[in-house]
């Protein structure tokens, strides 16, 4: 028996996924009550942004003088404070002929660190790169070799301050926390102890109790003049801290690896650190990529706490700039906004580079 052709009914064309109108329609306009919040902050939007950009630059003033800001208040930010503080601001207390050295030191630094992030970098020189770079940054703000004026550390202060404290606790902190982690699902009970001990009594307090125990209480039990300096007690009180937390992250994604698989290698007669250098750590630490960058991100701005035993990191230096000038004082928000704008560009920089760690590590996997 024969069989008519039948014609398949033709098929709508696929829709796009990519592009802007597919991303506003699935991510703005997906649903009823999408379209309803996006009206909604877009009607505020149209609201508030007016004035606020008003406020922000077409009415503010941008020239150092106090008498033309205190005619715009209530009309327009007064951006002159920035002009006229902005050194102090940034480089805190340390002499002004001088700010060319923390200037090229926090430079170096920086670079160093961008590099640091540079997959085309991650060679054996890179270490040797730190130790020369390390060294000339405490050379340059320091001083002495070569001929430089001595500054000691308790003029440190503003942006330098913040990055140095927060590059180096991280850099000392995280192979510190993966011991902790590691010690604390140790078989020998006086390590795990130690560790567990550890952990707990450092996150049973705040950083500020810390800072003023390495600063203060720290040399009441040193012979007279034998203390370290109090940018290495503020700092080692940071990186401990910072470990504690770091540690339980780390915990994390070693509880994350199967069993299996340490059964496995030792059953291939690899020793303990062969199994945790080369098949728990790595995967361990790509789960817990994320939670380690918040961590990082955290001790950048828990740098903000040292003024307590009076260094002028970015935000003492702040208060130092606005109050030993009464002109400038009524205008802290425009400053404040100013140093929320540097946080906020190194805590975002940091997570971007976390997103592409994070893309890194699920290209691996898809292998």
């Amino acid at each position: 028996m024969s069989r008519l052709f039948e014609p398949i009914a033709p098929r709508p064309a696929p829709v796009r996924t990519e592009g802007l109108i597919p991303w506003l329609r699935t991510n703005l306009f997906g649903d009823p009550l999408s379209i309803i919040v996006t009206l909604g902050f877009g009607a505020l939007a149209i609201y508030w942004l007016p004035p606020l950009f008003s406020w922000l630059i077409s009415q503010a003033i941008f020239q150092a003088d106090a008498d033309l800001c205190q005619k715009a208040r209530g009309v327009g930010a007064c951006w002159g404070v920035v002009t006229e503080k902005y050194r102090l601001i940034v480089f805190g207390r340390y002499p002004y002929e001088q700010h060319w050295r923390p200037e090229l030191a926090t430079s170096l630094l920086v670079a160093l660190l961008v590099a640091s992030c540079v997959q085309a970098f991650w060679k054996k020189w890179l270490i040797a790169v730190w130790v020369v770079v390390v060294g000339a940054f405490f050379v340059l703000m320091r001083g002495g070799p070569f001929g430089l004026e001595v500054v000691t550390s308790d003029l440190w202060g503003g942006l330098p301050l913040t990055i140095m404290l927060a590059a180096f606790s991280i850099v000392l902190a995280f192979p510190l926390s993966v011991l902790i982690a590691l010690g604390r699902r140790s078989d020998l009970p006086a390590i795990r102890s130690l560790c567990i001990v550890y952990v707990e009594l450092i996150r049973g307090v705040p950083l500020i109790s810390v800072l003023f125990m390495a600063s203060f209480l720290f040399p009441l039990f040193m012979p007279v003049g034998k203390s370290p300096d109090v940018l290495v007690r503020v700092l080692a009180g940071i990186t401990l801290f910072a470990a504690a937390y770091l540690a339980e992250t780390v915990r994390g994604g070693l509880q994350a690896i199967p069993k299996g698989q340490v059964e496995a290698a030792q059953s291939l007669g690899m020793t303990y650190w062969q199994t945790q250098r080369k098949i728990v750590l790595p995967q361990a630490l790509a789960i817990v990529v994320p939670g380690v960058m918040n961590n990082f991100i955290a001790i950048f701005k828990d740098t903000s706490l040292v003024t307590i035993v009076s260094l002028y990191e970015l935000t003492g230096a702040l208060g130092l700039a606005l109050n030993s000038d009464a002109n400038w004082r009524p205008f802290k928000i425009e400053a404040y906004l100013f140093i929320t704008l540097i946080y906020f560009v190194f805590c975002f920089a940091m997570s971007r580079y976390s997103l592409w760690i994070e893309k890194r590590v699920s290209v691996s996997k898809t292998r």
